[in-house]
């Protein structure tokens, strides 16, 4: 079996990074990537791609439709990551969009929630082909805003916030630090 590269190692350490300059000098957090499900990533990365396509179209509602489609897996993405809302079992429920269901799942994403749910009926004339459905403003707008979107749950869901630890070896402890640091040597000094 070949031994894994130093880059592949680094994607799959969950812990702290350690502090290359000592126990206080960087409280920043730093983001280290976290394992997700394979299809919680699957659905970001579709998101991504649609994103980049986005570049390459030429009309602004095929723009538009590919920005919303983009910022819907995304949404089903977090759906997939934090599961279901709790339902009552005895009442058959009735089928809702991923934009109503994601406030439940998710509170902070409930503004960019009603944003996308917003657009749902342009993105539907926009794919129906109708003319005008989505100008080119609109189309920028809702790439950007799907975008940030997108970082945003990307950071919620793969990439998580540590503290770095001070280097285990950059700390001296009284079991590590030699015998004149223990006091068990007379200071001939």
């Amino acid at each position: 079996m070949a031994n894994p590269s130093a880059a592949a190692r680094r994607r799959r350490t969950t812990g702290p990074a350690p502090s290359l300059t000592g126990p206080a000098s960087d409280v920043h957090p730093v983001l280290r990537r976290t394992t997700a499900p394979p299809a919680v990533l699957d659905l970001l990365a579709q998101a991504r791609a649609g994103l980049e396509e986005t570049a390459v179209l030429e009309t602004p509602n095929e723009r538009y439709a590919t920005a919303h489609l983009a910022a819907l897996r995304t949404a089903a993405a977090v759906l997939a990551a934090r599961g279901r809302p709790e339902t009552n079992p005895r009442r058959r429920a009735r089928i809702r969009s991923a934009w109503e269901v994601l406030p439940e799942i998710a509170p902070e994403l409930t503004e960019w929630s009603a944003l996308f749910a917003s657009g749902a009926a342009r993105r539907a004339r926009a794919e129906a082909g109708i003319q005008g459905a989505a100008g080119q403003r609109d189309a920028d707008d809702l790439i950007r805003d799907a975008g940030m979107f997108l970082r945003i749950v990307e950071r919620m869901l793969v990439l998580q916030p540590v503290l770095p630890q001070p280097r285990s070896d950059a700390v001296e402890t009284r079991e590590t630090a030699g015998p004149r640091a223990r006091g068990e040597l007379p200071d001939t000094g």
